[in-house]
């Protein structure tokens, strides 16, 4: 059974520490998109409006009667088009699970509607804290309404464009290497695999003979394919997509997460220079200008669905079938086979050419692989660390250890601590907080204000008449996300790694991420971040380890004894002004907010000799402590 824990939390871990970042949030997909088709004429506007008709038989009660519905209020009740590129990838694995989805799912119009939410949230925030809780909040809904939301990100790089090996690569001997078989996933590969499928399946749509209903099918799987396409498509312009993914998921999580905001200057193949920047803030400019591909391969795909564009499309088996494209995203971690790099060089003049180029021409240049001319890397807090921790603490005690001692206090105290642990920090989102550690070390109290007694009268040679005299003690912490209830993870790990694995690990990133009721998420202010995280750390100081001596006031006088204790303290709220973070360090500085209680035990009168030990009582206290914290990540 032991081993049975270890290897389920080290699965869990695993998981998280994985976890890669998506690219452009839901709402930011459909605006691209959305503006992409406002873009064309209005002769393939009316042309990819009919196709839409054809596509939407059968299931009008869901699909909406324009391509784009420009009125979509707060709670959808029909799905556009543009919200296909939302959905896919992030809320499917592949076409045909994002079409079963889109037309028989529950939830879906729910999400849709979180994501309207979102996008006005988004809009009216005035700052960074803003935006970050707006994020928070819609990506807990996100995970209630749509349970494999978290789970759909596995540890392949599909959402990224795969970096270049030579800088003098020109765009079709990229384009080989992101669609040749066994390279990693990749954006554009993933566009132009779901591409191909849909152009040949509108070919197949504008030459064959078909029933009425095997053409609506046909061109509804053609719609299919190429919201899958899009999707990665205009992941390719989020900044911190471009930046190029490889290392240690750390850092391709913290370079993801720091050109997002701070954006990264790019060219695209033809040469245009644009500043971008990424997921949840995307500006107006970025959305016009991913827009211009987008429209270019919606165009391809009219032209297709039309017969104005003609295609080879019988040598592609994989596009035969009238149903979505199946290959998924999500447990893909290389190109399966389509065609190898002979077969792009063999068919470099042929309809390829004339259309994947043309598209991946307006996207931007990828950064180098690692080496000479890499972009620079930055890190987030994922991963083993070591660290140090000290702090000071103050707080405010009720009476002492004697049945009769009501008078309250103030306390104060040093502590020094050496701290192993695994920084989980934002797995969901830059809310999240999955920080796992241990530590050890020592602290030093000073006495209590109060005394022990109101008439403190003659006392013992070298005692002190505080309630609470100076004393040290070996300290111990332990800080550990829960799911419902604090510790709840330490048992339902091991019964769940044997019954259902998809359900800890589902339970595993919702405990990183706040919980199952999100209130101890972090809350972003322009003045640093709050939390609430009672439950989820535990201080033990045990005293006594060279003997410590206390007055206690009885009703036949006083009594000098020796005893032990041991203290409780739980964090309720925790404060973080501040923080930095290098590419393997951080410090910070915390303001942990307490409540806590002092234990008696191993107690023993000193004086007078032979009297009998009175009854020790439990002390409870509120306290704060200002903990700087630093550390160094593997």
């Amino acid at each position: 059974m032991r081993k049975l824990f270890f290897r389920s939390t080290l699965l869990i871990l695993i998981f998280l520490i994985c976890q890669p970042a998506t690219a452009w949030i839901f709402p930011e997909h459909r605006l691209i998109t959305f503006l992409a088709i406002q873009k064309l004429s209005s002769e393939k506007r009316i042309a990819l409006n009919k196709l839409w008709f054809e596509a939407r038989k059968g299931n009008s009660e869901r699909l909406t009667e324009s391509i784009i519905d420009p009125s979509q209020g707060l709670e959808p009740t029909q799905i556009d088009f543009a919200t296909w590129a939302g959905i896919a990838g992030d809320h499917s694995c592949s076409p045909l699970d994002m079409m079963e989805i889109i037309l028989n799912s529950d939830w879906i119009l729910n999400v849709a509607s979180i994501s309207a939410k979102l996008e006005v949230k988004i809009n009216e925030s005035r700052n960074l804290s803003e935006r970050i809780n707006s994020l928070r909040d819609s990506d807990i809904r996100f995970q209630r309404a749509d349970e494999e939301y978290a789970l759909r990100a596995s540890s392949n790089n599909v959402h990224f464009l795969l970096a270049r090996r030579e800088v003098d690569m020109d765009v079709e001997e990229y384009l080989r290497d992101c669609l040749s078989k066994g390279e990693p996933m990749n954006a554009l590969g993933a566009y132009s695999w779901f591409h191909m499928s849909a152009m040949n399946k509108a070919a197949r749509y504008a030459s064959e003979k078909l029933s009425d209903q095997e053409k609506s099918q046909l061109i509804l799987a053609a719609f299919a394919d190429e919201a899958f396409a899009i999707h990665f498509l205009e992941d390719s312009y989020a900044s911190g997509h471009v930046a190029g993914t490889w290392g240690p998921s750390a850092v391709r999580k913290g370079t993801h997460d720091y050109y997002n905001e701070k954006g990264l200057e790019v060219q695209t193949w033809d040469g245009k220079r644009f500043i971008s920047l990424g997921d949840a803030f995307m500006r107006q400019e970025d959305v016009e200008f991913a827009a211009e591909s987008i429209k270019l391969s919606i165009e391809q795909l009219i032209m297709a669905a039309t017969g104005e564009w003609e295609l080879d499309y019988k040598t592609d088996v994989l596009s035969s079938y009238n149903t979505p494209d199946t290959l998924n995203v999500c447990t893909n971690f290389l190109i399966p086979q389509r065609v190898n790099k002979t077969e792009l060089v063999a068919r470099s003049k042929k309809d390829w050419n004339d259309y994947l180029p043309k598209v991946l021409m307006k996207t931007p240049v990828p950064g180098l692989a690692e080496g000479l001319g890499e972009i620079p890397r930055y890190r987030t807090e994922m991963g083993v660390f070591y660290g140090v921790s000290s702090s000071l603490n103050a707080g405010w005690v009720h009476g002492g250890f004697g049945e009769n001692q009501n008078s309250s206090g103030a306390s104060g105290g040093l502590e020094i601590n050496l701290r192993l642990g695994l920084g989980l920090d934002g797995v969901l989102n830059r809310s999240g907080d999955g920080l796992i550690f241990i530590q050890g070390g020592f602290r030093q109290d000073a006495s209590t204000s109060n005394k022990f007694s109101e008439n403190v009268g003659t006392i013992p040679q070298g005692s002190v008449p505080s309630a609470i005299p100076s004393r040290s003690a070996y300290a111990f912490r332990l800080r550990l996300p829960f799911w419902l209830i604090p510790g709840d993870m330490l048992v339902l790990a091991p019964i769940l790694a044997l019954t259902s694995p998809k359900t800890l690990t589902k339970m595993a990133v919702t405990s990183a991420n706040g919980g199952l009721i999100p209130w101890q998420s972090g809350i972003a202010t322009p003045v640093g971040r709050f939390q609430f995280v009672l439950g989820r750390e535990i201080g033990v100081s045990i005293y006594g380890a060279k003997e410590t001596g206390i007055l206690i006031p009885t009703p036949d006088g006083i009594v000098y004894m020796s005893y032990s204790s041991t203290k409780l303290d739980f964090p309720v709220l925790e404060y973080n002004p501040f923080h930095t973070f290098s590419k393997n360090q951080s410090s910070s500085m915390n303001i942990q907010f307490t409540v806590g209680v002092d234990l008696p035990r191993n107690t023993s009168v000193i004086l007078p000799e032979g009297e009998q030990a009175p009854n020790l009582i439990p002390v409870w206290n509120v306290g704060m402590r200002m903990i700087f914290d630093w550390r160094r990540y593997f």
